[in-house]
């Protein structure tokens, strides 16, 4: 069998690569590959291992589901959740594809019935978990059966050097033992390169690499200080005006505490966290998909491989372990191309919340990455330097110029002189005798007549309202600097209480002036980068209209509105106006089955939009 499979690999390699656009064309709807694509499929045609490193959205699953319709065999998909196998499937099968997926969650009757579709040859891709692939009787049930290619999605699971490292990923490497010579293609989004070479060597494989562009152009990144998050978050989501989002919170508890929020103040949000119900998570998930939920508030579990192209932004409320967890989870907002919003709420103190964390675990090279990875978070949070620079940095990836599109570019920091501000402050600390915390010192800077001060007599202090003019979180963002700058140290030890560092001295006696960047008290709305909205100019009446019947059939179908169309698809036909087969085909989305399934009805509502009906 293998050497028929080899050979036959050959062939492929010089007869089936011509078809690639055409199917390319008439079942994904696409005009043309994105860089690196038609590459990597040939080579994994030619039967070589390949390792594919494409950002979220990129187009990383058409790299070895367009080879596996052309392929004479079965193409077996490694995926490590539930979720992501039926959003994959779903999707396939609504582009007319034989696929099928293997879990859990079926029923038994219906998992036999997809056993006995792999013994009969009618299945072209066949989505499974790594326990389930790795079960000897599986293994042996795959030696019977004309196996092409195995895809092993979200790879960074096999990396103890990647923020997701999952033991049974790490097995798969008797994948090559039992399979020598059937191709493996590794797919992620976010792999460093100690991560990379790690995923090779536990897999076996010397592959062709593809190392896409870490870039996301059409994502805004901004961090604001948190103050006032409650506030924030609803003053940056009512901005969002709809549009679909997800909010990452830490915990379970601040999960539901946020929804609940969120919900009182008018909005459409539910909670997601693993202390729900199977049945609960899966009506929220599902309800999100097909745009009948506006926000998800989650721990970080939610959206891995979600599908959902037209998420608009992604809000961080705490912050994430690492850049790879940060730059993966702002990857679900914008996967169709048009613009998308990534706002983290960033407060010191969460490092510290974070490292402790950390430190509860077993001491070992698994916790020094760990903390390694933090520190490279945390520097990013405080950074003054474009964010996408940073970003693409981290990755391995150069960025000439700054990018436009964050809040450092768009919104440079403004300065000021802080002196007076700083000595107001540090003088506080001091009549405290540097044995009170944050909170207390501003409340005492602000004249505040609390039980906690004026019991302590510390409305009798000199710097008792020497700082009424000036906002509690204008004081905190003070205070805040004036601890990064070294000035004050923030003692856990002592009930995180603030002291003065030898640095706070000749600030005090004003032997030296300090500059200060102005607190930024509310997340600054900037305007749209012409451009990145759509990739053309559209008619946005006929896109609400577009929008409308595109959720009409999907209610139809009880499928999510995006397994018909995309926004992008969407926009693209409010820009060109097709009014006949042939032009709806040549939209990108739009392949022979979608036009078969669905064309008339979007010709019919473009023909009678144009008509002014």
């Amino acid at each position: 069998m293998e050497h028929a499979l080899t050979s036959h690999s050959a062939m492929l390699s010089q007869t089936a690569i011509a078809p690639l656009e055409l199917m390319l064309r008439q079942v994904f709807g696409y005009q043309s590959f994105r860089l690196g694509q038609r590459e990597v499929m040939d080579q994994i045609l030619s039967g070589q291992d390949c390792l594919v490193v494409m950002p979220t959205g990129g187009g990383k699953s058409l790299c070895y589901q367009l080879p596996a319709l052309l392929m004479p065999g079965l193409t077996i998909v490694v995926s490590p959740l539930i979720s992501l196998m039926k959003d994959q499937v779903d999707s396939l099968l609504q582009s007319g594809v034989n696929a099928a997926y293997l879990n859990s969650s079926l029923p038994r009757e219906q998992q036999l019935q997809i056993l006995r579709q792999l013994h009969e040859r009618e299945l072209q891709l066949l989505y499974i978990s790594p326990e389930r692939l790795l079960q000897p009787t599986f293994l042996e049930r795959l030696q019977h059966l004309s196996v092409s290619m195995f895809a092993i999605d979200e790879a960074h699971c096999i990396s103890q050097w990647g923020h997701d490292f999952r033991p049974e990923y790490a097995q798969l490497g008797i994948l090559k033992q039992s399979f020598p010579h059937i191709p493996v293609m590794a797919l992620t989004a976010t792999a460093d390169q100690t991560t990379r070479l790690d995923i090779c060597q536990r897999l076996q494989i010397h592959p062709y690499e593809l190392l896409s562009s870490f870039d996301r152009p059409n994502i805004r990144y901004t961090v604001a200080e948190k103050l006032n998050a409650a506030n924030q978050l609803r003053q940056f989501i009512t901005t969002q005006q709809g549009a679909s989002g997800i909010v990452y919170c830490s915990s379970r508890r601040r999960v539901d505490e946020v929804a609940e929020r969120l919900r009182q103040q008018g909005f459409s949000a539910e909670a997601y966290h693993a202390g729900m119900t199977q049945e609960a998570r899966s009506s929220v998930q599902e309800r999100f998909l097909k745009d009948q939920l506006d926000i998800v508030v989650a721990t970080v579990a939610f959206g891995m491989g979600i599908n959902k192209s037209n998420v608009r932004y992604v809000v961080h409320y705490d912050l994430p372990k690492s850049i790879e967890s940060y730059y993966q989870e702002t990857g679900r907002a914008g996967r169709d191309g048009l613009e998308a919003e990534a706002l983290l709420l960033f407060e010191p103190a969460d490092i510290g919340r974070v490292r402790h964390l950390i430190d509860q675990g077993s001491p070992g090279p698994q916790q020094d990455v760990e903390l390694h990875k933090l520190n490279t978070m945390a520097a990013f949070a405080e950074a003054q330097t474009c964010r996408r620079q940073v970003l693409l940095h981290y990755f391995g990836e150069t960025a000439d110029k700054p990018c436009g599109n964050c809040d450092i570019c768009l919104d440079p920091p403004k300065r000021y002189n802080g002196t007076e501000d700083a000595q107001k402050v540090l003088s506080c600390v001091y009549r405290l005798k540097q044995r009170f915390g944050i909170n207390h010192v501003i409340e005492v800077l602000r004249g505040a007549s609390v039980a906690a001060v004026v019991e302590r007599g510390h409305d009798k202090l000199s710097t008792w309202g020497i700082g009424k003019d000036k906002s509690h979180e204008h004081w905190l963002s003070v205070i805040r600097q004036l601890i990064h700058l070294g000035l004050i140290n923030q003692d856990i030890t002592r009930g995180s209480c603030l002291t003065l560092n030898d640095a706070a001295r000749p600030v005090l006696k004003g032997n030296v002036a300090l500059m200060l960047a102005e607190p930024r008290l509310t997340i600054p709305v900037t305007r749209r980068r012409h451009g990145h909205q759509a990739p053309l100019n559209y008619d946005r009446k006929l896109f609400a209209r577009l929008k409308m019947l595109r959720r009409s059939v999907a209610e139809d179908l009880d499928v999510p509105p995006y397994l018909v169309f995309n926004d992008a698809t969407l926009a693209e036909m409010a820009a060109i106006l097709p009014t006949s087969e042939r032009e709806l085909l040549a939209i990108n989305g739009v392949g022979e089955r979608k036009l078969a399934r669905f064309g008339n009805p979007f010709l019919d509502e473009i023909t009678a939009y144009l008509a002014g009906d």
